[in-house]
């Protein structure tokens, strides 16, 4: 959608410091880096630099315009290029990608939850793309920003599938009455950022905000095996199963290496799905983008051949096959309670002579830290192990919780500093060994990947 400069001043209610008001835009980058020509460049200010002072490098690659909260500079009096004041460049942001929103009449598909939002929105963009054209969140682009620059992306598509994250209240409520969603989707309710938010049932109401900018009659799908959503009594409710009632259950799952083979009913029909993703989760995941789909007309046979055909890389796993037929499951792109535990749960079902796992330190716990790693450390995943590997400060109460039990009384390995754990994890690995990398994404653990891979 095209917007000449006097109406984004009127909806960002700004200030034209230069330029011409009839200038047309219809793109927006907040990055020097990848701006192209055209595009009106937002300049946000950050926790580590400032965008508003970038204004001359995105005018140097062809920008059309400028948004700013402040300006520095020297303007000769003949400068042409619009350049924007505003109060606040994200919440300019956010009033272009609602305005654009309130003039599309398109479904919007919103999904959030603990883990597994990237996946789940993958395999439903992957879905409805057999009969629509889909928009969907780059990446994990989520948040206040994010999610409005993928939402004034839009050109011509016929659906838009958007992931919401948060790490506090009124976030969610806030992307929601932005992206206006016809079905929303919440994975489940685990403890990520539940030291911000300081219990599980606060994640709820949070996530719940997803319902502010909603119909009332527009579908919400849950997954009905989490032990809290399973609670929810609302209008318009669709559930998603393994072990619970549900609207679209999934029964009979086979986990094997870099597939999961289970069957899907719902109502009258009955689809059998060789997911190219291992594990149980992403078969719940799968569920999301059925029901989904056959909200917006798809076929069983178009539901089938999206997901079967799902491109493996957009998930997190990242399968490295190195000589003496040692496997990395590098899942080191972030970490908590429910994540871990799945990626703990692919590892052990991964053919190989030995299953061993090196772990950091799961994040943004702040009080429940201690608690959160003890109930790792007494995981039955991790009885199985041949071995773990601990590096870190709060994976500490893993080794209290873990050690002398199954395998691990001779096989567990604690070191504060991950460059003391990588020496010994290298001269441990022998020939056919299946080792499952994972930590928050602070902790930096691609370095031990990185390290592994050059040194075996």
């Amino acid at each position: 959608m095209k917007l000449k400069i006097k109406e984004i001043l009127k909806i960002c209610n700004g200030s034209l410091i230069c330029g011409n008001e009839n200038v047309c835009i219809e793109s927006y980058s907040k990055d020097t880096r990848t701006i192209k020509k055209g595009d009106c460049y937002v300049g946000i200010k950050g926790e580590n630099f400032d965008g508003n002072k970038f204004w001359q490098d995105a005018l140097a690659k062809g920008a059309a315009a400028c948004i700013l909260d402040s300006f520095e500079g020297h303007l000769d009096d003949d400068f042409e290029t619009p350049i924007i004041l505003v109060e606040d460049t994200v919440v300019a942001l956010q009033k272009l990608a609602a305005y654009l929103r309130s003039k599309i009449n398109i479904p919007v598909i919103a999904v959030t939850g603990s883990v597994g939002k990237t996946s789940t929105k993958d395999l439903i963009a992957t879905v409805l793309s057999q009969k629509y054209k889909v928009l969907k969140s780059p990446g994990n682009l989520n948040g206040q920003i994010g999610l409005p620059l993928n939402i004034l992306s839009y050109h011509d598509e016929d659906v838009m599938v958007l992931e919401m994250g948060m790490n506090d209240f009124g976030q969610i409520k806030t992307l929601s009455k932005i992206a206006r969603p016809t079905i929303s989707i919440i994975t489940n309710i685990g403890t990520a950022h539940i030291g911000i938010l300081g219990s599980r049932e606060n994640i709820v109401k949070a996530k719940l905000e997803i319902l502010e900018g909603m119909e009332k009659d527009s579908p919400l799908i849950i997954n009905n095996d989490d032990d809290l959503l399973n609670k929810l009594k609302l209008d318009n409710l669709i559930k998603c199963g393994i072990t619970k009632e549900a609207d679209y259950k999934a029964k009979n799952i086979l986990v094997e290496p870099n597939k999961t083979i289970y069957d899907v009913v719902y109502k009258d029909k009955k689809i059998n799905i060789t997911l190219p993703l291992m594990g149980e989760i992403f078969a719940m995941n799968s569920l999301f983008a059925i029901a989904t789909g056959d909200i917006l007309g798809l076929t069983i046979k178009q539901i089938k051949e999206g997901l079967e055909n799902f491109n493996s890389s957009l998930a997190h796993f990242n399968i490295i096959n190195l000589k003496n037929k040692i496997t990395i499951i590098d899942d080191t792109y972030n970490s908590n309670f429910e994540a871990l535990k799945n990626a703990l749960q692919v590892l052990l079902k991964y053919p190989g002579k030995r299953h061993i796992a090196v772990l950091g330190d799961i994040l943004e716990m702040n009080q429940f830290a201690k608690e959160i790693h003890e109930k790792i450390g007494n995981l039955d995943e991790i009885k199985k192990l041949d071995a773990l590997f601990l590096a870190g400060e709060n994976v500490k109460y893993i080794e209290e919780k873990a050690k002398n039990k199954g395998n691990l009384k001779n096989n567990l390995f604690y070191f504060s500093k991950k460059e003391d754990l990588q020496e010994t994890l290298k001269s441990y690995l022998t020939d056919g060994d299946v080792v499952l990398i994972k930590a928050s994404n602070g902790m930096k653990f691609s370095d031990v990947t990185n390290y592994i891979k050059l040194n075996i």
